[in-house]
């Protein structure tokens, strides 16, 4: 019976749907997700120099489901934009002060610690800050994903 299973089980492994699955199946540890290439500006960001951006999953510029780590410099603020997609975070480490609204206002932020789980809903208007510490956030979301910001003029410059 056993040799029957295996048999099965390698026959299902063959369907491309099985191979499919097999190849969305991740699991990183901290110093994995440390070793990945970081890069700059990439989509799904805010395209601010310094924030250093690592694709964890998917393809942000694709459709599909996609996740992104950010790591954001101490003291950065972003200016308010939006994505056209539903996007949910969690802040990793450092703190991140987040909020909705058409500009960057500090009255409007709550700061989020690690652990920290939050919301950016496709075309609301949203910004954030780091104070000395910087921040890391993990941000997922389905592709393919945009940056627009409120005022053209505080889009970061290539």
């Amino acid at each position: 019976m056993s040799r029957r299973l295996a048999l099965v089980a390698a026959a299902l492994l063959a369907l491309p749907g099985a191979a499919l699955a097999q190849e969305r199946q991740l699991r990183l540890t901290p110093s994995e997700v440390a070793a990945l290439t970081a890069g700059g500006a990439t989509a799904g960001t805010s395209g601010v120099a310094g924030i250093r951006t690592t694709v964890l999953y998917g393809d942000p510029t694709k459709a599909g489901p996609y996740t992104i780590a950010l790591r954001v410099p101490p003291n950065m603020r972003i200016a308010a934009h939006s994505h056209r997609d539903d996007r949910t975070a969690v802040v990793v480490s450092g703190v991140w002060k987040f909020g909705y609204g058409r500009r960057a206002d500090a009255a409007l932020v709550k700061t989020l610690p690690p652990g920290s789980f939050y919301s950016e809903p496709a075309g609301v208007d949203h910004f954030a800050m780091t104070g000395p510490e910087g921040a890391s956030v993990y941000i997922s979301g389905f592709g393919p994903t945009s940056t627009d910001y409120v005022e053209a003029a505080n889009a970061p410059k290539p």
